[in-house]
């Protein structure tokens, strides 16, 4: 008989743990904080669930940021990622115990596995989500991203089908600190997708070339916008500032969109979501895209000249001024600090 659609069978909250070389990615690690607490919620255990190869060190850290469980399936076939190897072995693990809610990151990996496994399950995915929480009235995940171009935020629920799944972007959640004192319950699945199955298989693996920003991973992050006026801004300007500050240059969609520096840069809606400890935005008039971006960092410096700017509205700390003026007076201060 066909399954049409799946009841839950625990309160269990799982969070995906992405893996290469047989550790965790950080965007499974960082989900294991939101999973905590929804779990919590619910009534149920923070469960990661790792598919990988050789994963003990994944399974470590799982533990270490979160994890009360986690659900092992680790075999030389899940060595590469392919859609058919991870889907079958998530949807095996779901068909015997399946819990109320599944996290996966909004990451390449994710994008792709997340609508499949939610196909095969027969259940809603929400993708993209920069907010997770609780509905009150239903006691289901209400899940918050950006809509309509990123013009507003939509809160959406999943109210007729288990497991609620749902993608959400890298560097939107804390990791939690990790404590590799924690013990916790490890299962190993028995579940070995065969290999001659897999329709698409990994030739060659090429390092990719060029410059690397790490915007996801940056404890500051000094960005530029539409008010630097052209690219000559970002060389005479922002870089000596991240410079002094031992921080990555960001940007916003306008800079990027007219060429003043590359995509790799860019944060926001469709560039990289931070979560830096310390923004600092200059010349960023703060759309909606920028701040679903950047919104979850620690502490935002806003400068600009316009005095309302949307960007202040987010800022703890805010600036009306020139960027010209006040970007290089800022790094002359800095550098006299460090002398």
């Amino acid at each position: 008989m066909l399954q049409t659609s799946y009841e839950a069978k625990t309160k269990d909250l799982w969070v995906f743990i992405e893996t290469k070389d047989g550790k965790a990615r950080n965007v499974g690690l960082e989900l294991l904080n939101p999973g905590r607490r929804l779990a919590a919620i619910q009534g149920g255990k923070t469960v990661a669930l790792v598919v990988g190869y050789n994963c003990e060190e994944a399974v470590k850290e799982a533990i270490a940021y979160g994890a009360d469980k986690v659900l092992v399936v680790d075999d030389e076939v899940y060595s590469h990622y392919s859609t058919d190897a991870y889907t079958a072995a998530i949807v095996h693990c779901v068909e015997a115990d399946c819990p109320t809610t599944i996290l996966m990151g909004a990451s390449p990996m994710g994008r792709d596995l997340g609508p499949r496994v939610a196909g095969r399950l027969k259940t809603g995915l929400t993708a993209d989500c920069t907010s997770l929480d609780i509905d009150e009235a239903t006691g289901k995940v209400a899940w918050t991203r950006p809509a309509f171009g990123g013009n507003l935020m939509a809160t959406i629920l999943c109210p007729f089908t288990f497991p609620q799944i749902g993608t959400c972007r890298p560097g939107v959640n804390k990791k939690l600190e990790p404590d590799y004192s924690r013990t916790a319950e490890v299962e190993k699945v028995d579940f070995v997708f065969p290999a001659d199955q897999i329709r698409i298989k990994v030739i060659e693996t090429i390092a990719e070339e060029g410059e690397k920003v790490d915007l996801e991973g940056a404890d500051i992050i000094v960005s530029g916008g539409r008010g630097l006026g052209g690219p000559e801004g970002f060389d005479t300007t922002i870089k000596p500032l991240a410079d002094a500050l031992g921080a990555v240059v960001g940007a916003s969609r306008a800079a990027v969109d007219a060429g003043w520096i590359p995509h790799s840069h860019q944060v926001g809606q469709t560039g990289k979501t931070v979560g830096p400890k310390l923004y600092v935005a200059c010349g960023i008039s703060g759309a909606i895209q920028h701040l679903a971006g950047m919104g979850s960092s620690d502490f935002i410096v806003a400068i600009n000249k316009d005095a309302e700017a949307p960007i202040f509205g987010v800022a703890d700390l805010g600036v009306i001024g020139n960027l010209y003026d006040v970007c290089p007076a800022l790094t002359k201060l800095i550098l006299a600090d460090k002398d």
